[in-house]
């Protein structure tokens, strides 16, 4: 394929014809795409609104570039295999014609129930074909998709619609994870208890178990895809008309829409996940993430599909019905590149390695890890025993708010080193900055990341609040876009990601704000008050600890024990059981600031059983509450 890196020199070539000329190397790999009209402008931008446009005035439509461009030549092409939870049930293929069929059929299924152009539509589907479908539809007829993690709450669902003013939702009655059969369209009925805005709801019957439909409001996918026909013309869209909104988790309780637009995103999804992944035609791909992250958008819809690729769908979890499953599909599938969480990797490390000695895994080419950063152990475990030592690493940086891979080695191509995502690709141009915001140059420093100059894919605002994205993005560096991670670069130039420097944990690759998790654990009808860090955790990467002070428990004849359950409880239901607390210390003051600023740095360290590098306590408000949360930590 043209612009397939496919040496280290092909790779300091490109890198170099980038940054001399990021338009000229941008607007030539956008040109292989099927534009309804050619863009007037390749680029516009400033970060200090900011406002970043590409391929200004272009029209097109995603799944034209998906479909229409290589329908003849494709169609027959395998485009998802989709695994099933239960490794009993069949797995089915659904080839490029097929798929072309459905989301046609869904698009006017969508038109039949009044979404229109520029209606936002959540989907809070479990890891099912149909999950796909319903976002290719939407994109079909310029509806912006919104997906929402299944594993999320009623509240937090809620919470999402009423950003977004969703006015239609895409469900399932349930959906099949491990062992038990999980509920799915009675969360939904909670949730729209709280939203006005939504008048219709789509249900996919999946588990057949019996559900409430609301007369007038709900409606079953099957009924509604057998009224219209599977002949739909795709939308005409401009560049930078939304495509999609993706909530994640900010560093205030409230959950910040990041917006994707068309053209830009559709270019750099296509070209990282070409380049990263060395995919070849007839390769089979398989990305774990659940569509409900942006990993699922970029790396198991978008990307691969624009690419004409053969994806792996999964429904189901690594260790159901044993901790094989996983080695069991890639055997299955013959599967050649494998993309998944390091939390994963830990997990099954941890399960020992009989569970994979069944399995042939000599069709993989190539291995991925994604959502955090990867630990060195996990990394050579990973390398010798799935790789088997000969299959190249792809560790790989991005985030929601840059919408495709910034820095990663590209397999076989760029040198891999453990725990280090390497090497910035074509057209991203990072920079290292001190807390000032003094540049870092040179190797052998470390520092906070920041990027210099706009990527295609990067977000263009936050719903409803674009202050809340200057804010966020914008505003720690005059002209910089701020990652939000710590960095360093070592000798060699390559880059290791340190985790984040502001208050958001990653748990397993999710990212989640202490302060949405605080105020759910203050919602506990005695919580007073509550301080949520993270610490290093063994299987999840940073597990949550939280410090919390109650009303007197015996007064409330409340054991310890049963006030504990109860906040973890009270997390699950608000949030989701992603955001339960792992450790949770009942304390009976927080180390404040003389303003009243909570000392998490503090709270940090303990949680991490270091006590003896505080710095000084002298100036709180409160200093002998940390002795006394050191003792009860056993420092």
């Amino acid at each position: 394929m043209a612009f397939q890196i496919h040496s280290l020199g092909g790779y300091l070539h490109e890198y170099q014809k980038s940054v001399a000329d990021p338009e000229g190397f941008w607007e030539d790999i956008a040109s292989t795409f099927f534009w309804r009209k050619r863009w007037d402008k390749v680029l516009d931008w400033n970060f200090e609104g900011p406002d970043v446009k590409w391929f200004i005035n272009g029209k097109l439509n995603i799944t034209e570039n998906i479909f229409e461009r290589r329908l003849y030549t494709h169609g027959d092409q395998t485009a998802i295999i989709w695994e099933p939870n239960d490794p009993k049930e069949p797995s089915t293929r659904i080839t490029y014609k097929e798929l072309y069929e459905k989301v046609c059929n869904f698009a006017n299924v969508l038109l039949n129930n009044g979404v229109k152009k520029g209606d936002r539509v959540a989907i809070y589907m479990p890891m099912i074909p149909e999950a796909a479908i319903a976002m290719l539809a939407c994109a079909r007829i310029g509806a912006v998709h919104s997906v929402v993690f299944a594993g999320f709450s009623a509240t937090s669902l809620a919470d999402r619609i009423n950003d977004a003013g969703v006015n239609t939702v895409l469900t399932t009655d349930g959906a099949y994870r491990g062992a038990k059969p999980l509920s799915i369209k009675p969360i939904v009925d909670e949730a729209l208890e709280k939203c006005s805005s939504v008048n219709k709801v789509i249900v996919f019957k999946r588990t057949s178990e019996e559900v409430q439909m609301k007369n007038g409001r709900d409606v079953w996918w099957h009924e509604e895809t057998a009224k219209v026909s599977s002949e739909n013309k795709a939308e005409v869209m401009d560049s930078e008309d939304m495509l999609f909104i993706l909530y994640t988790s900010g560093s205030t309780g409230k959950p910040k829409g990041v917006v994707h637009t068309t053209g830009g995103y559709m270019v750099y999804s296509s070209y990282t996940f070409r380049n990263v992944f060395q995919y070849e035609d007839g390769d089979v791909f398989w990305c774990t993430a659940d569509v409900g992250w942006i990993t699922g958008h970029s790396y198991i819809v978008y990307g691969p599909l624009l690419s004409g690729a053969t994806v792996v769908m999964f429904e189901g979890i690594p260790t159901y019905p044993d901790a094989g499953r996983f080695w069991q599909v890639i055997d299955k599938h013959k599967v050649n590149q494998f993309y998944t969480a390091p939390t994963a990797i830990r997990s099954l490390q941890a399960f020992g390695n009989d569970f994979i000695t069944p399995y042939d895994l000599s069709s993989l080419k190539l291995l991925g890890s994604v959502g955090e950063p990867i630990n060195e152990e996990a990394w050579r475990w990973y390398h010798t025993f799935i790789g088997k030592g000969r299959v190249p690493i792809v560790d790989t940086w991005w985030q929601t708010e840059t919408g495709g891979i910034l820095i990663s080695p590209i397999a076989g191509v760029t040198p891999t080193k453990p725990a280090f995502a390497t090497l910035p690709l074509p057209g991203v141009q990072p920079i290292i900055v001190d807390a000032e915001g003094k540049e870092l140059k040179g190797n052998g420093v470390e520092g906070n990341l920041c990027i210099k100059f706009p990527w295609p894919s990067m977000l263009r605002t936050t719903y409803g609040d674009h202050e809340r994205c200057r804010q966020t993005y914008f505003s720690t560096y005059k002209n910089l876009y701020f990652t939000g991670d710590g960095v360093k670069r070592d000798e060699d130039g390559y880059y290791r990601i340190l985790g984040r420097v502001d208050d958001v944990i990653n748990v397993s690759g999710h990212r989640l704000g202490t302060a949405e998790i605080e105020n759910a654990i203050n919602e506990h009808t005695l919580v007073i008050e509550s301080a949520v860090v993270g610490y290093p955790h063994d299987i999840k990467g940073q597990g949550i600890y939280a410090y919390v002070i109650c009303e007197d428990l015996a007064k409330n004849q409340r054991t310890e024990k049963v006030l504990v359950n109860e906040i973890i409880e009270t997390v699950s239901k608000i949030i989701g059981p992603i955001a339960k607390p792992d450790k949770i210390m009942l304390v009976s003051g927080l180390p404040k600031t003389r303003s009243g600023k909570i000392m998490r740095r503090i709270l940090r360290k303990i949680a991490e059983g270091d006590g003896s590098n505080l710095g000084d306590t002298t100036t709180l408000l409160n200093p002998e509450i940390v002795d006394e949360i050191k003792v009860k930590a056993g420092l």
